[in-house]
């Protein structure tokens, strides 16, 4: 079996599990192979990882059975974008903070390795969003496993942003910004902004507003077969476009439909995986003294 590994920094406190980690890999003989820049930063460390094989581009990646995401859930979004249409299976180790997509914990990297081995675990598919352009806007990785948004650049005053719903006018926002989430992504920015939690499988996506100047506007939700397109006006006429992390700055002229991608993201989870539990127990929904047993 050959697994493929991308990671960013992680706390010291980790490095115990991250070096068990490699050495259980080697005992079993999996061969692994790194993102360059995770390569680099275990070098720096010091830490044995045993690999001589490295990815540079994401072409590199065709012959791995899996991916390992070592971070958090921002370092599992950066790997999705590797993957793409290759559709390889991702799991990923929570070495970060939150860990909302990332569930697998450090102390149970070796059940995870022996999941893996064994085949005991199951495939979530998730919808994904893309945006399309007239310029490239992200190097060709225009798709995303959160959202898409828009957002003022950091000294400008609030944008306005033209809301077509498959080619019918929707709104005129006047906002910091608007979001454009999956099911996935609910949990995330569109959340902190006043969007609903939905289930990941739901065939919608939400169109929420950052800070919308108008009292009587809320966040929507639209199946996920519709098409939206914006059309976005500014004083400085420039704002920002972010695909989950990844950012640039655009001007008012960048012509953008959003819509569903063709393809998915295919997320690795333990067999005792479970979104409600990852709900209750890292976004404290439901919490209620009254709720104890």
């Amino acid at each position: 079996m050959k697994i493929a590994i991308h990671g960013r920094n992680f706390n010291e406190s980790a490095r115990p599990y991250i070096e068990s980690m490699f050495g259980e890999l080697a005992r079993r003989k999996i061969d692994v192979q790194l993102s360059a820049a995770f390569r680099s930063f275990l070098d720096e460390q010091n830490i044995q990882h045993r690999s001589h094989m490295v990815y540079g581009c994401p072409d590199e990646l065709c012959d791995a059975r899996l991916v390992v995401s070592m971070g958090g859930d921002g370092t599992l979004l950066e790997t999705i974008s590797h993957v793409g249409k290759r559709r390889i299976p991702v799991i990923g180790i929570n070495v970060g903070r939150l860990g909302f997509l990332a569930t697998v914990s450090p102390e149970r990297i070796s059940d995870m390795i022996e999941a893996l081995e064994n085949n005991q675990y199951k495939i979530d598919e998730r919808t994904l969003v893309k945006v399309e352009s007239n310029i490239d806007l992200f190097e060709g990785r225009n798709f995303g496993l959160n959202d898409f948004t828009i957002t003022k650049t950091d000294t400008a005053s609030m944008i306005t942003v033209h809301t077509y719903l498959n080619d019918e006018f929707l709104n005129s926002y006047w906002a910091d910004g608007l979001i454009i989430s999956t099911p996935t992504g609910s949990t995330g920015y569109s959340l902190s902004c006043g969007g609903p939690v939905l289930v990941p499988h739901s065939q919608n996506f939400i169109i929420t507003p950052v800070s919308p100047h108008n009292l009587n506007v809320r966040p929507l939700v639209v199946e996920d077969s519709s098409v939206i397109r914006l059309e976005v006006k500014s004083r400085s006429n420039n704002f920002l476009v972010s695909m989950d992390s990844r950012s640039r700055v655009v001007d008012e002229v960048t012509e953008l439909t959003v819509s569903k991608a063709d393809f998915t993201a295919r997320l690795i989870k333990m067999r005792d995986d479970s979104f409600l539990d990852t709900l209750r127990s890292k976004l404290s929904w439901g919490l209620d003294m009254r709720n104890r047993l």
